[in-house]
């Protein structure tokens, strides 16, 4: 029990609603206004939401997205996903302990009949690729319907405190998610032709070309002529022994609680996955006042941009590559994590296991696109478009771009008739190639600057596209290296010190070296937004460069709070000679990342990790079906139940064919899922009875 409320954030506003109790397994508790069941569990320190009707284990929280069951609780009596269902006040909420039982209706129907709802186009998804389209389709006065299943718009956007990289015109670059999110609700908000749907859950894309969707808990049936699929991605899972352990997060669940909820969910986090998702989480958990004891990826390098992983590594992270997880460790939750060393093939290499104290593993794999809707509507007959990471997983920058590109593409084949690019201009859709590109190569650092004694030096040595600080220098001294959003960044002319690129820059990776004074110990300027752990004129800190190679601890000179940009200037006193390489300064100390002394390694048989966690079907008797010459997934699930759980195998579906994958069966032979009728779970009692149609 305890308050696990953020109270303070150096990045987002801390602000609640009215108070309110409830009621969890017969205790008193507070929750706010508008705070989801799960999050306000968890903000009075409850983690295990119930315990499996088939081996007991605990369940708790995962995605915090509607697409999973774990979460699930029984709130006044009948059984709902806790991460989506609002608590209120006076609400009897209790554990789910087994197979919950279904309520039994009593009495007459009074449901009303259905309404169906026509419009020119529906958007599926209210992050950054629909707001976007809506925008656009806004502008030229279509009908449009967009509908999301939270209870604000901005999907993944509300999420991000961190600044946008991209450019300034086209993708708000150096302005936070959070931000963004705001900017096009807003922006969406003004369409007079467009209407906004939150709340409301899309069921399911019917044979009849009609959309079945829960607003506000009533069913309604929107008949529209086309659809644009926006509704984004899940997470991907990964098998590993003791994945069944509560505090087992989804990387967008954390980011929920932290920064939707304002609500700290671990105290000792250890990550899986050095993408940009799982980079960008360490950070997040940093500004939370969280240690983040490590993060582990299996490729040789990190996937994500080189500048949010030189960041989290300064800062004090220390990432492991060519590493993966062994095992979650624990008894119902998460005590421990094991990593080990993989091969180039990604097996474990032996004696190579280190192993961790943490309360919390994030799991940042990467994502899947949801497909679904876009699916079903090509099998109706519906006119069917996609964008962000529904068409394919790229950064929120792509996302909003492609949004605008799909919007003016529905537009023109609305108002001309015709599938045609119409007045589409060609270098929208070079600009999108380039927002959705993976990094590039890395460069060295340029040359060192003589005869100037004011000038920036640039930590971004990959080429990503992105180029606020280009934008922002009042002398123009700053461009891309060969001219394209793709550069790395190089300066060229007159410095005045106005600190511009450092507060724009997304990945704090620009320092200014100020010689004016003392060319022999010149001042450093240093970008900082971890608040949680405060820095202030006097104390020493540890000088790190860009690969968090340790340069010696000096005393601050000074910090300078920018509170408009939410950004903390933190100048320093160096010997020339290390002027260039200092980066930035560890935040965390270095004891929150050791090892325990002597690894966990459980005695285990091969392949025990559970490939199905809704009807905990294990690795081992999913592999032995493959191995009998079974590549039908329907079949596997007839046999195991594996696919038969409450989230309808989005979570296994993929685990499975990654195993066919590895038994070495190619792809056109294994035969995929029926799709279940409809998407989401939906209590019955929402569906009229057969009279009132």
């Amino acid at each position: 029990m305890g308050n696990h409320r953020i109270k303070q954030h150096p990045i987002l506003s801390v602000t609640r609603k009215k108070e309110i109790m409830f009621e969890f397994n017969s205790q008193t508790m507070l929750a706010y206004e508008g705070e989801m069941i799960a999050s306000a569990l968890i903000a009075n320190g409850i983690y295990v939401f119930g315990h499996h009707h088939k081996d007991g284990s605990a369940q708790g929280i995962f995605c915090a997205n509607g697409q999973c069951a774990k979460c699930t609780v029984i709130a006044n009596g009948v059984p709902v996903k806790s991460c989506m269902t609002e608590v209120k006040a006076g609400m009897i909420v209790k554990s789910a302990e087994g197979l919950p039982e279904v309520p039994l209706e009593t009495g007459p129907s009074k449901r009303a009949k259905i309404e169906e709802i026509h419009t020119e186009v529906l958007i599926i998804g209210g992050g950054p690729s629909g707001l976007s389209a809506a925008i656009e389709l806004g502008k030229k006065g279509i009908d449009t319907l967009l509908v999301d299943d939270k209870h604000i718009m901005g999907g993944k956007l509300v999420l991000q405190t961190h600044k946008f990289f991209g450019s300034e015109q086209d993708s708000r670059a150096g302005t936070r998610g959070h931000d963004i999110a705001e900017l096009l609700s807003l922006e969406v908000r003004a369409q007079e032709s467009v209407q906004v749907w939150t709340n409301s859950t899309v069921l399911f894309v019917f044979s009849d070309k009609k959309v079945g969707v829960i607003k506000e808990g009533v069913y309604k049936l929107v008949v529209p002529k086309r659809i644009l699929n926006a509704a984004g991605a899940r997470e991907k899972f990964l098998r590993f022994r003791g994945n069944n352990l509560a505090r087992i997060y989804g990387a967008g669940a954390f980011q929920t609680l932290v920064n939707r909820d304002l609500i700290r969910p671990t105290n000792r986090l250890f990550i899986i996955g050095g993408g940009n998702v799982g980079l960008i989480a360490a950070y997040h958990a940093l500004q939370a006042g969280i240690e983040v004891v490590g993060l582990a990826e299996a490729m040789p390098q990190c996937g994500g941009y080189k500048v949010h992983a030189d960041k989290i590594k300064r800062l004090g992270v220390p990432i492991y590559t060519s590493h993966s997880i062994k095992s979650a460790n624990g008894d119902k939750v998460v005590e421990s994590v094991t990593i080990t060393e993989v091969d180039s093939k990604f097996q474990a290499i032996e004696g190579t296991e280190k192993s961790f104290a943490c309360d919390t593993i994030l799991v940042a794999v990467g994502l899947d696109s949801l497909s679904e809707f876009t699916l079903e509507a090509q099998a109706a007959g519906i006119p069917i478009y996609a964008s962000g990471d529904a068409l394919e997983i790229a950064e929120a920058s792509s996302a909003m771009f492609n949004g605008k590109i799909a919007g003016h593409k529905i537009a023109n084949d609305i108002l001309h008739g015709e599938s045609s690019e119409g007045n589409i201009p060609d270098e929208w859709f070079a600009k999108a190639q380039l927002l959705k590109s993976h990094p590039g190569q890395i460069k060295g650092y340029q040359d060192p600057h003589p005869g100037k004694d004011l000038f920036p030096v640039f930590h971004c040595l990959q080429e990503i596209p992105c180029n606020p600080c280009t934008t922002v220098c009042p002398t123009n001294s700053i461009h891309t290296e060969d001219g394209t959003l793709m550069g790395v960044p190089i300066y060229g002319g007159q410095c005045v010190g106005c600190f511009r690129c450092l507060l724009i820059c997304p990945g704090l990776a620009v320092t200014l070296v100020d010689k004016r004074k003392d060319s022999e110990n010149p001042t450093i300027t240093i970008p900082y937004e971890i608040g949680s752990i405060p820095v202030a004129k006097g104390d020493t800190i540890q000088l790190m460069d860009i690969d968090a190679n340790e340069l010696g601890e000096y005393p601050v000179f000074r910090v300078v709070d920018f509170k408009d940009r939410r950004t903390q200037l933190v100048i320093v006193k160096v010997p020339a000679a290390i002027a260039m390489k200092v980066a930035g300064f560890r935040a965390q100390a270095k004891s929150v990342s050791q090892p325990l002394d002597k690894p966990i390694i459980t005695p285990s048989l091969p392949d025990d990790a559970m490939i199905c966690l809704c009807e905990r079907v294990s690795v081992k008797e999913v592999r032995d079906l493959i191995k009998q010459g079974i590549t039908d997934l329907n079949q596997i699930k007839a046999i195991t139940r594996a696919g038969m759980g409450p989230c309808g195998a989005k979570t296994c579906d993929t685990l499975i064919r990654n195993l066919i994958r590895e038994e070495g069966v190619p792809a056109e032979e294994v035969v995929a899922n029926t799709r279940r009728p409809i998407f989401v779970e939906a209590a019955l009692d929402i569906f009229p009875d057969g009279d009132s149609k």
